[in-house]
């Protein structure tokens, strides 16, 4: 978060004092800024090298990587906040191919005027959020624009990966034959997020599902090392995310609306709201297509696991060269589950 001069002993009063265009210059406001707050939180060998990249070995193997930005509103939200969405999407992001995430970098853009008390939550959430999933954050940037040019804080992330020996998952390999598991209840982000722009309440809190899902794919991916595709389904949520494969993979998909796990004050937030829970984000979700002799097996072994108890069985991969993804309801009619023409909930993560 480049070079840190070690020589300044002037304090910030994280109580009182907002982000200016001083903390952007490059001048000892910036120094101070990533070295009280930034380094402060995120503290690690690499980081305190104070160099503007990071060195490191790595493994031989395939290596992965992804790149997400997050300008989610609003900043917190029940079950978390941009700093910990940050990490658990980009972490996601990596784990979907199988991979063991190993290193982030973070860029923030903070809007003149945000409050440093404001700030160091996220970036205390964000590291937190990083401590506990074992996947450091090695270098970064930050950047200030001027009041009115931004909306608080934007964060891109960007994580790298290696991938076992054996492991080829992949949105192209769905087969007609294979089975689709979800691996909890769908449409807790979205609605969590919706609840709280729009001052929504309802007899129980609905929170965020916002989680890192790479020891639950560890764990599906030791018992179950030919697992077809592995998808996060953030915007456009299932809908979309299967919609997506089957481009990808050229084939149908068939899904049972009794099979899909949905909390039951999720869905009365929808149907109050005229949404459909297959559409709103996830953040702590996947979804796994595996060859048929191989379902019962990972449904149990995510079951297993403490972010997969919920996980469900919820369709099928069929043969269709146009890719049109049906679901039988629950009243044993059939509808087409297509792309939206655009998005349900806006800045969602």
């Amino acid at each position: 978060m480049n070079d840190i001069p070690k020589r300044f002993s002037v304090r910030i009063n994280m109580q009182k004092e907002h982000v200016d265009m001083t903390h952007g210059s490059g001048g000892r406001a910036m120094a101070q800024l990533i070295e009280e707050l930034f380094v402060k939180h995120f503290d690690n060998d690499l980081l305190r090298q104070g160099n503007d990249q990071a060195a490191f070995d790595v493994s031989a193997g395939r290596m992965v990587m992804s790149t997400d930005g997050h300008v989610v509103s609003p900043l917190f939200f029940p079950g978390g906040d941009i700093g910990s969405l940050a990490v658990h999407g980009t972490v996601n992001d990596i784990a979907m191919s199988g991979a063991k995430p190993l290193y982030l970098s973070a860029g923030f853009i903070i809007e003149e005027g945000f409050a440093l008390v404001e700030l160091e939550r996220i970036v205390k959430s964000m590291a937190a959020a990083s401590a506990k999933a074992g996947v450091p954050v090695v270098t970064g940037d930050t950047k200030v624009v001027e009041k009115g040019k931004g909306d608080g804080v934007f964060i891109t992330t960007t994580g790298i990966g290696v991938v076992p020996d054996g492991v080829n998952i992949s949105g192209h390999r769905a087969t007609p034959g294979d089975v689709i598991l979800v691996s909890g209840y769908i449409g807790d982000h979205g609605v969590a997020i919706l609840s709280k722009r729009e001052n929504l309440e309802f007899e129980t809190e609905i929170r965020s599902d916002s989680a890192a899902l790479h020891t639950l794919v560890a764990s599906m991916v030791e018992a179950i090392p030919d697992i077809h595709c592995l998808r996060d389904p953030t915007r456009g949520g299932i809908a979309a995310t299967l919609n997506e494969i089957s481009q990808q993979s050229h084939v149908g998909m068939k899904l049972f609306e009794k099979h899909i796990p949905v909390r039951p004050d999720v869905a009365a937030a929808c149907e109050l709201l005229g949404l459909d829970s297959l559409y709103v984000a996830n953040e702590g979700k996947l979804i796994a297509i595996c060859s048929q002799q191989h379902a019962n097996k990972l449904l149990q072994v995510m079951r297993e696991h403490p972010l997969g108890q919920q996980a469900a069985i919820i369709g099928q991969v069929t043969e269709d060269a146009h890719g049109f993804i049906t679901m039988e309801t629950r009243f044993g009619g059939s509808r087409v589950v297509d792309w939206l023409a655009g998005e349900q909930l806006p800045r969602i993560c």
